[in-house]
């Protein structure tokens, strides 16, 4: 099966840069650096996103506090072993980065879309909120070059929560949404806590794919 990663998982941000960029690792010689972007919905509610991104493309171009970019790529996961405990971190991965032109109205501009393809790797997590709005936990494998997947936690809601929470763990679907940050408080066994930042996909729109192949063999053995 021939798979293009980059349609199974592409996003688009434009904002605003609020944070200096910070070395993060090495591969093969090549660096990358990690820097925070800020974006804001059309509530006027704003979402930190971390950005990774290669040294070779920050050639001619200022990681500057306040600069406004768009930046297009993928929203991948890594696993971090810290403390010996297992932690997913998400991040966007930058494969094009660009100074953005300023608009006269902000609300004409897409600032934050992604689109998935994945399968349902844990069974959907269906309830209500204390006002009575349906929501569903979503967790999603996403195909990745060299045998790689990343798993993205995403949220659905109403008539979306509804499709989705009798999923089998299997299904393959394909998500649009736009890429959000909260923060929560993380309790520990020794009654600390300490307050973090999750990220997810609020899903805007959800379709199960169809397998052409199932189909055909289907249509066949009729």
């Amino acid at each position: 099966m021939n798979t293009n990663y980059s349609e199974n998982n592409h996003l688009v941000l434009v904002g605003k840069i609020v944070s200096e960029k910070s070395y993060s690792h090495e591969i093969y010689g090549e660096k990358f650096y990690v820097f925070n972007l800020e974006v804001i919905r059309l509530s006027s509610t704003v979402d930190i996103i971390p950005i990774t991104i290669s040294e070779r493309l920050l050639t001619g171009l200022d990681i500057v506090i306040g600069k406004k970019v768009t930046v297009e790529g993928q929203f991948r996961s890594y696993n971090n072993y810290e403390n010996e405990r297992n932690r997913l971190v998400l991040t966007v991965f930058a494969k094009e980065i660009n100074e953005a032109e300023e608009v006269e109205d902000e609300k004409d501009e897409v600032t934050n879309e992604v689109v998935l393809i994945g399968y349902v790797c844990k069974k959907p997590i269906y309830r209500q909120t204390p006002f009575g709005r349906e929501i569903a936990d979503v967790l999603l494998a996403v195909n990745r070059a060299y045998n790689k997947s990343d798993y993205i936690p995403s949220i659905a809601w109403g008539r979306n929560a509804r499709f989705c929470q009798n999923m089998e763990v299997g299904t393959e679907v394909k998500i649009t949404g736009r890429v959000q940050s909260r923060t929560y408080e993380k309790k520990f066994e020794d009654g600390t806590s300490e307050t973090r930042v999750a990220y997810e996909v609020s899903i805007a729109s959800m379709e199960i794919v169809n397998n052409d192949e199932e189909s055909e063999e289907a249509e066949a053995a009729v």
